[in-house]
């Protein structure tokens, strides 16, 4: 027990000192606070010189408290209880893995660190995004999820800031259903990771802006304001269950699994889900919601 506890302070501290540095000493290129907000205001930038839906306002509805989550889910999540949370779930795996001689290096099937760079974090990239749709699509099919994915789809104007609008289970669960198929092709250099993710941030950005986009042919690769604001919509055909276009990063493996929809041009489209005018419109509430059903 003392060592869980050892981590937990390890990891509060190390983040602690982590948040600082970033935003006290910003001198490195992979800094994610000050990367999040250029991003930011890039994307809004072009929502504002090229909206999409022109009646909607620049501070569009929820706005203030779409950019709160932004950095609360993005930072303060981490501080609270994320990072703790990832090392002391890692250490148990690696315990319980180490009761029958084995350790997760076991089911490393290469190193990607012996690959070139490029190829090492286009499998990274590829096997991330992949893991990152599945997961996706459990938060629609399993209702227990699916409450806690409601505050993401609550959303009823898109801008750039409703990418990180979701709970805090949310990461939980990409987290722990990453952390295999990330040890499978092992470990590496946290600034080469940070091109990934910034590109990530980039597309999921651009995903919610007030952008009519669909990069032409790219769309079939990757995924686009014109497809993703499908995804929000809020009455789907009758032969759809669960949603579609649940693509993050890329677009393919919705057309690759059949689950790809657009009718048509979604730009006034209404958003949410059944029953939303009934769901709290308050940050504190939202987080309590999924608890209380």
């Amino acid at each position: 027990m003392e060592k869980y506890i050892d981590i937990i302070k390890n990891a509060y501290f190390g983040y602690w000192n982590y948040l600082k540095h970033q935003i006290i000493f910003p001198n490195n290129w992979d800094n994610y606070f000050y990367g999040l907000i250029l991003i930011s205001l890039v994307v809004w930038g072009l929502e504002i010189v090229f909206p999409w839906r022109k009646n909607q306002s620049i501070f569009r509805k929820d706005f203030w408290l779409d950019t709160f989550y932004m950095f609360f889910n993005f930072f303060l999540l981490n501080l609270i209880i994320l990072i703790a949370l990832s090392n002391t779930a890692a250490g148990f795996f690696d315990d319980i893995l180490g009761v029958v001689g084995l350790s997760i290096s076991n089911f490393q099937l290469f190193d990607v660190d012996n690959l070139p760079l490029w190829l090492g974090l286009f499998i990274f990239f590829i096997i991330s995004d992949f893991t990152q749709w599945i997961t996706h699509n459990l938060l629609h099919r399993f209702e227990f999820l699916w409450n806690f994915h409601k505050v993401h789809h609550s959303v009823k104007e898109m801008g750039f800031a409703a990418h990180l609008r979701y709970h805090w289970m949310e990461p939980i669960l990409y987290k722990s259903m990453l952390y295999i198929p990330i040890a499978i092709i092992g470990g590496f250099d946290a600034q080469h990771v940070a091109i990934v993710h910034f590109f990530a941030i980039t597309v999921g950005h651009l995903n919610h802006a007030n952008l009519g986009w669909d990069y032409g042919a790219l769309k079939y690769v990757f995924n686009n304001p014109k497809m993703h604001i499908w995804h929000h919509v809020k009455h789907l055909p009758k032969n759809i269950t669960y949603g579609v276009n649940f693509g993050i990063t890329l677009s393919i493996w919705d057309y690759i699994f059949k689950t790809n929809y657009i009718p048509h041009d979604g730009r006034d489209i209404e958003l949410g889900f059944e029953g939303d005018e009934t769901f709290p419109k308050d940050f504190i509430s939202q987080e309590l919601y999924p608890l209380k059903k």
